[in-house]
């Protein structure tokens, strides 16, 4: 991997104290949701966030969430869990798309929409893997960050964009990442995480998210879930038909439950 892009993730600064504890409370079979309200209470910043999130029609809650404890209570740990580190990608790391063709708020609504497809359809496909799945939906294009910053530095963006316009999609994108870059954003996404110290299973599973079958056998089915996903909302399109039909490919090679999956599908489009 590049030299420059690894001396700049290793110079990240480290998640701060609030986004510490919560990673330590999700990650403890001994925790409590009571537990993770109160840290996420003393952090007005990310409570509002939250907030916002939860009333969202996104979620599809049936009536206006107030408190912190309600949204807790509504989103379990692991999608808490994703807004924080969310949260702290915008805090420690500049944003600037425009090598990717699209606006700051587009990109932050795909890694919005994708988190909140994630769990509707896993809340019904299987519940227990939402703790990996998660924050590894919001957060698994966290690397194309720092690959547009690195493509304006090095003065090769115009090119990137030219070439982009051809792409059509998220595996032939990867491609022209390594191409131009020397990586991809799967690669970059998955050292933020090792140098942030998160756990294994979601370094793995974002880093295989393109190519499952070469992950370990415990990995393979988070890898699986993030690579439909990424397929079916992404910067070319969200739910079209073309999108949909790759995913559906996908599902059947995975041996996923294509019929939660179009369940899923309806509901965003409803």
């Amino acid at each position: 991997m590049n030299d420059t892009i690894l001396k700049k993730i290793k110079a990240l600064p480290p998640l701060d104290d609030t986004i510490v504890k919560i990673q330590r409370i999700c990650v403890d079979k001994n925790s409590s949701l009571n537990d993770l309200v109160k840290v996420v209470e003393s952090d007005p910043m990310l409570t509002a966030n939250i907030l916002k999130s939860s009333n969202s029609p996104l979620y599809g809650f049936s009536r206006e969430i107030k408190n912190i404890s309600h949204a807790v209570s509504l989103f379990g740990m692991a999608t808490v869990r994703g807004f924080a580190l969310s949260s702290a990608i915008k805090q420690n790391i500049k944003i600037n798309f425009e090598p990717y063709n699209i606006s700051n708020n587009a990109f932050l609504d795909i890694s919005t929409l994708q988190s909140s497809f994630m769990f509707k359809w896993y809340s019904k496909a299987n519940k227990s893997m939402l703790e990996i799945l998660l924050p590894a939906a919001f957060m698994m294009e966290v690397g194309k960050i720092i690959i547009a910053n690195e493509l304006i530095e090095q003065g090769k963006d115009t090119i990137f964009k030219q070439t982009l316009s051809g792409i059509k999609t998220p595996h032939q994108l990867s491609a022209l990442e390594k191409e131009i870059i020397g990586f991809t954003n799967e690669e970059i996404t998955a050292k933020v995480f090792e140098q942030w110290n998160l756990e294994p299973e979601l370094v793995e599973s974002i880093h295989f998210s393109n190519e499952p079958f070469l992950a370990q056998d415990h990995i393979k089915p988070f890898a699986s879930a993030l690579s439909v996903v990424k397929n079916t909302i992404n910067i070319f399109g969200q739910f079209d038909e073309a999108s949909t039909t790759r995913s559906l490919t996908l599902i059947d090679n995975y041996g996923l439950d294509k019929e939660l999956y179009l369940q899923t599908i309806e509901q965003f489009k409803q």
